[in-house]
């Protein structure tokens, strides 16, 4: 199918498509006549790309994670351990957040709050 008719079937914009081509999350051959034509495939691919993304996740994770799923023999399983351990990261993330406001915290109204909160006193 040519890019116009992938973008309507996607909701997405004929540049968002040109721009994952060009990263490598999507492949089309070209036509004879310089057309870009792409596979159904395309269609539910690209809706998983999208998704990922409202999830929190990176194109290179989804790029490194596409190629894992293709291979699953079975998707649903091996997305589900995707998404624990994007939970993890985010969990570990949240704590390190979570430590750095602490520490803020702590220098706010120290006098110099560039020093270390233990060296203020």
């Amino acid at each position: 199918m040519r890019i116009g008719e992938l973008a309507a079937q996607t909701g997405l914009t004929k540049d968002a498509i040109r721009f994952y081509e060009k990263v490598g999350l999507l492949t089309g051959r070209r036509l004879s006549n310089g057309y870009r034509d792409f596979p159904p495939e395309a269609v539910p691919w690209l809706h998983y790309v999208r998704t990922a993304q409202t999830l929190g996740f990176s194109l290179a994770e989804i790029a490194r994670h596409g190629e894992e799923l293709r291979d699953a023999p079975d998707t649903a399983e091996a997305l589900s351990a995707l998404l624990a351990e994007k939970i993890r990261l985010i969990d570990a993330r949240m704590a390190e957040l979570a430590a750095l406001r602490a520490d803020l915290d702590a220098r706010v109204g120290t006098g110099c709050p560039l020093r270390a909160a233990d060296a203020v006193g």
